[in-house]
């Protein structure tokens, strides 16, 4: 079985619900196929220690695939793939009131770590119904890129981040679930071809 990880974040500022928890849980109840072992993790809104628990993914379970998934809060009624991490310009505050030393990821790190997973090619041949998947190369500059480029930089590439809307009618997080299984299965699929 290839072990593969996920992560959700928890409640920030007015969301105390935050729809990408809620959706890592519902892909969970759904799973990825037999020989995919699915763990899952709820991340705090905190630098220090979502940082600390990527790292921790990376050196004690070697995943063959680790994806993170966030709430873009300004997305409505999208999905956006993360093609990239960046390293410098976290200013913004996280919810204990601290941001990284030097506004920096890794002070020895690179400007950004590509993922391996081709996002454009993913991009291209999949669709959702009722919603629409954009291509991005900017997470953002908050806890969500931050997570994004530790887990690149741990991960050696092998690392995805989704950002996902806020929960809504339309969009539920059992809709959300489905649509993370139907990306993923196919995320998979591309680090099959890589390895052989």
């Amino acid at each position: 079985k290839h072990l593969s990880f996920f992560s959700g974040f928890g409640p920030f500022r007015q969301y105390l619900v935050n729809s990408s928890w809620e959706a890592v849980k519902e892909l969970s109840k759904r799973g990825l196929g037999e020989n995919i072992d699915l763990r899952i993790m709820q991340l705090p809104v905190v630098y220090q220690k979502a940082k600390e628990q990527v790292c921790k993914i990376w050196t004690t379970l070697q995943p063959l695939l680790t994806v993170h998934v966030g709430l873009a809060s300004s997305a409505t009624a999208l999905i956006i793939l993360e093609q990239c991490g960046k390293n410098k310009g976290y200013q913004e505050r996280d919810a204990c009131g601290f941001h990284p030393e030097g506004a920096c990821c890794m002070l020895d790190g690179p400007e950004k770590i590509e993922s391996t997973i081709n996002m454009k090619t993913l991009w291209k041949n999949i669709s959702v119904e009722g919603i629409d998947i954009i291509l991005s190369r900017d997470a953002g500059r908050y806890i969500c890129d931050y997570t994004y480029y530790t887990s690149l930089y741990y991960g050696n590439g092998r690392a995805a981040f989704i950002h996902v809307p806020p929960l809504s009618e339309s969009v539920t997080a059992e809709f959300l679930g489905k649509a993370l299984q139907t990306i993923i299965l196919a995320m998979l699929e591309q680090c099959g071809e890589q390895r052989e």
